[in-house]
């Protein structure tokens, strides 16, 4: 009894732990960011709506090189190819929802209320649907024998309100949580 007791306590707190780590992500969110309607080059959101653009009207090949139709001192697409095609499926879900976001070569500086939350959004969507998994997996492998739960939450919380992935991800537009 006193075991199913503890168990359901563990449960509860790792819920608080998830549920805190999406608030503080959300949070992060609802904040301005760097270079928001500073032309040329806008900053932060522009640079990750932009690598959208690329990956969905260009092939592959030509991401990563600079032609009439990619300019690549105007963010150009800088990270890896796994950020390229990130951006490829978050981009056509955006190209879904508004397309004039990721129009090629007509979109510089696009800077609607409902793209900026679509982004957001899709940074959030990407944590729980891929960092927040894998960290509860990956420590639940780390962690399972010889550790007692509190190690565990304390970890859990640790990773999750990392306080480095959640204010660049959640701040400026970034996919680490990606990567990892």
């Amino acid at each position: 009894r006193m075991a199913r007791a503890f168990a359901r306590t563990s449960t509860a707190a790792a819920i608080l732990v998830l549920a805190s780590a999406v608030l503080v992500r959300v949070g992060v969110g609802l904040h301005g960011y760097s270079g928001k309607g500073d032309a040329p080059k806008y900053g932060d959101y522009e640079a990750q709506r932009h690598w959208m653009e690329l990956a969905v009207n260009l092939p592959a090949k030509e991401w990563y090189v600079n032609t009439p139709r990619n300019d690549l001192n105007y963010w150009g697409l800088d990270y890896p190819p796994l950020s390229g095609y990130q951006s490829l499926v978050h981009g056509l879900l955006l190209r879904y929802v508004e397309p004039a976001a990721v129009a090629l070569g007509k979109s510089r500086g696009y800077e609607t209320e409902s793209s900026k939350v679509w982004l957001r959004l899709s940074v959030l969507i990407s944590d729980l649907s891929l960092m927040f998994p894998a960290v509860c997996l990956a420590l639940r492998q780390i962690y399972s024998d010889g550790f007692s739960e509190r190690t565990r939450l304390w970890a859990l919380t640790l990773v999750l309100l990392n306080p480095a992935l959640v204010l660049i991800d959640h701040g400026h537009f970034q996919y680490n949580c990606i990567s990892l």
